[in-house]
């Protein structure tokens, strides 16, 4: 289990005592059995529901927009009259009745954003009719920072209530350290595809564009496809928007380059294609599969006795899964370098793309869909790519 579910379930413990309690007071009915149990098994089904609710808002951090989708689940979550959300500035939303104590909020938490302890307070305002007498604030932390609060109101001073808001703003905030790490991860791949933008190797830029050189005045025609060919592919590869793309979009890029290689090699690269076009749509990480191809072309044809390489590359339906293998049978690799490389000791030009491809797949699918390599001194090199049909947040661009 993962460190950020198990913080979910710790949070979610004393939440669901507190929030348990608070919803069966006002949801459980009296005198008779719920259809789902109990009035406290209906509480916490209540308590759960409500949570699973609030939670999708949250992951996307404490933005105006968030907190407003957030705050009724919330408010509904306490059964409190009135709750508000703020940030270290202002406040971001406000549910329920009496949005007329929100103009001093800010003012009665300044010590909690400072301090980062929750605090209770006497709101009585101008208004005679208006229940809201009390409040209730807790902060919201992520990695020992405030990043704002949490306010709940009622008619009088609480001890069941105060305890719930401040379970309450500690499941809020580890939802919001849990938006933080997926913000974390994508600047983390952005990094890594910037790095691997980075390690297209000037000399395949150099010599892609001599090739292309060379047939300029003995083939205008093919020089032109070729010059057409290179465009696309260095497009696609720095293209800004995205950090997955499809199946069908990386092998077209992959045809681009090994036509590139092609006209720099001729007839010593061979390549044969095995696509089923049911797993064309698949998404994937953007740029997984090229530097594969381009490490295969390497120890296939750029070695010092190559000759002739022959790669083989397939895409195949494997159930709730799409199979790329991509095969050479050129100079090979000891295994223990090759797991060397995988753990980041090759050095700073020794299989970055092996690397990087590895690591990406593992953040996006888990550590089940690391590449799975086979290969040996002289005995080529077989690299299988499990890809699943659907994830979330996965959607090719």
């Amino acid at each position: 289990m993962s460190g950020s579910a198990l913080a979910v379930l710790i949070t979610l413990g004393p939440l669901l005592v507190a929030g348990g309690f608070l919803l069966g007071r006002r949801t459980a009915p009296h005198g008779r059995t719920s259809d789902v149990g109990t009035p406290v098994e209906h509480a916490t089904f209540e308590t759960l529901h409500t949570a699973s609710l609030a939670a999708p808002p949250l992951r996307a951090g404490l933005t105006e927009e968030s907190a407003r989708k957030a705050a009724r689940r919330l408010r509904s979550l306490l059964g409190t009259d009135a709750l508000c959300l703020t940030d270290r500035e202002r406040v971001l939303a406000w549910d329920g009745t009496g949005d007329h104590h929100g103009a001093r909020v800010m003012e009665r938490i300044g010590g909690l954003l400072d301090s980062g302890r929750g605090t209770a307070f006497a709101d009585a305002c101008d208004d005679l009719d208006c229940p809201r007498r009390w409040a209730v604030a807790a902060p919201l932390t992520v990695d020992h920072r405030v990043l704002g609060t949490l306010v709940a109101y009622a008619p009088r001073e609480s001890a069941v209530l105060a305890r719930a808001v401040g379970e309450v703003a500690r499941w809020v905030s580890v939802q919001l350290e849990l938006a933080e790490l997926d913000r974390s991860r994508t600047r983390l791949i952005e990094a890594e595809i910037k790095a691997l933008r980075a390690q297209i190797s000037p000399h395949f830029l150099f010599n892609s564009l001599a090739a292309i050189a060379s047939f300029v005045r003995t083939d205008p025609a093919r020089a032109r496809e070729l010059l057409l060919e290179f465009a696309d592919f260095t497009r696609y590869s720095f293209r800004s928007h995205g950090d997955f793309t499809t199946l069908a979009d990386e092998l077209h890029s992959i045809d681009q380059y090994l036509a590139l290689v092609r006209a720099r090699f001729g007839e010593r690269l061979s390549v044969t294609l095995q696509i089923a076009p049911e797993v064309l749509p698949v998404a994937m990480p953007f740029l997984c599969l090229q530097p594969l191809v381009e490490n295969a072309v390497k120890h296939g044809l750029e070695g010092a006795d190559a000759t002739a390489s022959r790669i083989t590359i397939s895409a195949l339906d494997a159930g709730a899964e799409a199979e790329v293998v991509i095969e050479d049978d050129g100079v090979g690799m000891e295994p223990d370098r090759l797991r060397r490389i995988l753990r980041g000791e090759g050095g700073a030009s020794t299989g970055i793309g092996l690397l990087n491809v590895d690591e990406r797949l593992r953040q996006v699918y888990g550590d089940a869909y690391g590449l799975v390599i086979e290969t040996g001194v002289g005995a080529g090199m077989k690299i299988t790519v499990r890809i699943p049909k659907y994830r979330a947040g996965v959607h090719g661009s």
